[in-house]
């Protein structure tokens, strides 16, 4: 049955769903009609959202971008290419591949969320290139469902916030009250649910595998050339001497090492420093870095395009009240037993048309606060159902997806057949335990 729902999702999402950048414009126009029938904006006020949205998220994508090149140039390294194949090597089937792929990138997610992207990534199309006939759209939709527990795990943005001492303006929400970790992703609530994912998840990936019809669409890297020394010129020479990275390098290292000295945790800042300076000692020269900079770079295509409309549409989104009216509706409608649950199913929904943790916290915390309050619903239930909500509708919002989409080279419509079976499965475990747990 899992495999007929699969394979009939994968049939509609291949002749329906528009490409990633139409999804976005047209996911645009729909908040923008809305906006103008359930918020009483004007065609003019929305432009100005759009607008004034557009460039909020200049500084998030270059980071992803980043993310993306600095790990796919770091995976062309050698030693790394060798990791890899190490990795990939434990899978000897298609039906290890994809459980080998899913519960790297569970726990890869799980450390970080921008780690998790690159790594699964990477895992799949290593592993895509060494089993025979493995299903590789499959794949990385298996790497791309470890995706949906970043947010109950080391780098969820919603707990580290609340258990931050400068919460800005959610102080006077949360009366300078900080919620601790351990009440959050080291709760035992927490816990269970990311139990559960990791436990569910390979079954679920494994049962997709198709068996009938096997498209093998598998990644081959461009080759990198050797080059003669002897017929390089003395400025060539320079550009084939490990002198300059290791410079440069050096410098990365001293700072990551004082960094982590200090007690810091990672962040996408740091997790690129991290990348761009073990890409250099790696590749050893700029030659080779740089070739296989290159080569790398075609796949942000997707991320420098569509994160500005993405933002544009969170801004009509926020600017316009419409997330503020989703998640009052919600509330309006909650128990004390369901409002959980309810609050989990909205966020998820608000997660839809503002793909940013940080960004969806900012505008259901005023709401889903004083709610939970008045409700005698512990902060950190409310907090936890908001988070899972965030990650739960990642698995059919194309967003989050681009990164990956990059460095796999596939696109959005070849892995939203799976990620569709992937997301009622998770709405309802998730949703679930929520229910019976919070």
């Amino acid at each position: 049955m899992i495999k007929s729902t699969a394979d009939f999702f994968s049939r509609v999402m291949q002749r329906w769903l528009p490409d990633a950048f139409l999804f976005a414009v047209i996911l645009s126009m729909v908040v923008f009609v809305c906006g103008l029938l359930f918020q009483e904006q004007s065609p003019v006020q929305m432009a100005e959202h759009w607008g004034n949205g557009f460039w909020k998220l200049l500084s998030f994508s270059m980071q992803m971008v980043l993310i993306l090149v600095f790990g796919h140039v770091l995976a062309m390294s050698t030693p790394v290419q060798k990791l890899l194949a190490q990795v990939a090597s434990l899978a000897k089937t298609p039906p290890a591949a994809v459980i080998l792929v899913t519960l790297v990138s569970i726990l890869a997610a799980w450390i970080n969320w921008g780690f998790g992207l690159v790594v699964g990534a990477l895992v799949a199309r290593e592993v895509a290139n060494r089993v025979n006939g493995i299903h590789f759209p499959l794949l990385i939709a298996a790497a791309y469902s470890g995706f949906l527990v970043w947010h109950g795990g080391l780098s969820g943005s919603i707990p580290l916030k609340i258990a931050s001492e400068n919460q800005d303006s959610l102080n006077a929400l949360l009366n300078g009250q900080v919620i601790s970790v351990s009440e959050t992703i080291f709760s035992v609530e927490n816990l269970l649910i990311v139990f559960a994912l990791a436990a569910s998840l390979p079954v679920l990936n494994l049962m997709m595998l198709p068996k009938d019809r096997i498209l093998e669409v598998q990644y081959r890297e461009e080759s990198l050339e050797v080059v003669n020394r002897d017929e390089l010129t003395p400025a060539e020479k320079l550009e084939h001497s490990p002198i300059v990275t290791l410079a440069l390098a050096s410098l990365g290292l001293i700072f990551l090492i004082n960094y982590f000295v200090a007690g810091k945790g990672l962040n996408l800042n740091v997790i690129n420093l991290c990348l761009l300076t073990l890409g250099l000692i790696l590749h050893w020269t700029p030659f080779n870095y740089l070739r296989a900079l290159k080569n790398a770079i075609s796949g942000a295509s997707g991320i420098i395009l569509q994160f500005p409309i993405y933002a544009g549409l969170m801004g009509m989104m926020v600017q316009s009240g419409l997330a503020d009216s989703i998640s009052q509706w919600f509330v309006q409608i909650s128990t004390r037993e369901t409002f959980p649950l309810l609050t989990f199913i909205s966020a998820g929904i608000v997660n839809f048309f503002v793909p940013s943790g940080g960004g969806q916290w900012a505008v259901q915390a005023p709401i889903v606060i004083p709610a939970a309050n008045e409700l005698s619903v512990p902060l950190k239930h409310a907090a936890m159902s908001v988070a899972w909500g965030d990650a739960w509708t990642n698995m059919i919002q194309p967003f989050w997806a681009l990164p990956l989409l990059g460095i796999a080279g596939l696109n959005i419509r070849q892995i939203m057949g799976f990620c569709t079976v992937i997301f009622i499965w998770s709405g309802i475990l998730i949703g679930g335990l929520i229910f019976i747990l919070f």
